[in-house]
């Protein structure tokens, strides 16, 4: 759930890119990172391995316009996919309102991409998360490569609940804004049905005063 400070009339909103290791979410979200003026976003800040792995996550704070007047926040993060990270992955995603799934379209890595959705799914339950209900994207990166999945044995193996997907090649910036765009309209479009919900609440408080 979004961070609603209804005094202060102020929100944060965590979207997070989860996906196997080497898959690019990093180069996803280094490109939104870019892509966004500087006086609308925090600088980005990662933690790498010599091998360029995201060993930590990767974070940055974008500042949006306002919704029903409130200041609105994204705070995008990326997790390593790697199993050794697996609890980095799961502190990170507590308390998230969107998922990017980035999934490597190299066809040798199927049963990487698999796991990871897996695990996903896992520690969302752990949380006590329906993941039919969480705003979710799927972007298969990496279509620029030779031998691929086909977007068919993608969406039938990795998109049980339909969600919108992209293709992409990030490192060109192909298929990134496009996924991220989708994400916050999902967010978005969460996020008003709950403020609707709380300013009707409000209104039967005050009518019972």
């Amino acid at each position: 759930m979004p961070i609603i400070n209804y005094k202060t009339k102020e929100l944060n909103c965590k979207i997070v890119y989860v996906g196997p290791s080497l898959g690019g979410k990093t180069t996803n979200i280094q490109a939104i990172h870019h892509s966004v003026p500087s006086h609308f976003r925090t600088p980005l800040q990662s933690i790498d391995t010599d091998g360029d792995r995201t060993l930590y996550f990767d974070y940055f704070a974008l500042n949006l316009t306002d919704i029903h007047g409130y200041k609105t926040k994204f705070l995008i993060y990326g997790v390593p996919g790697q199993p050794y990270y697996k609890s980095t992955r799961k502190m990170v995603l507590n308390g998230v309102d969107g998922l990017v799934f980035i999934a490597d379209s190299d066809k040798y890595r199927m049963s990487d991409n698999l796991e990871s959705i897996l695990d996903l799914k896992g520690m969302l339950r752990e949380y006590g998360y329906i993941y039919e209900d969480i705003p979710f994207v799927i972007q298969y990166n990496k279509r620029d490569l030779p031998n691929i999945t086909s977007m068919e044995e993608f969406e039938r193996v990795l998109n049980s609940r339909g969600s919108k997907s992209f293709e992409a090649v990030a490192i060109q910036n192909r298929g990134v804004i496009e996924t991220f765009k989708a994400i916050c309209e999902e967010v978005v479009e969460k996020l008003n049905r709950t403020l609707a919900s709380g300013r009707s609440k409000q209104g039967s408080m005050e009518n019972h005063k």
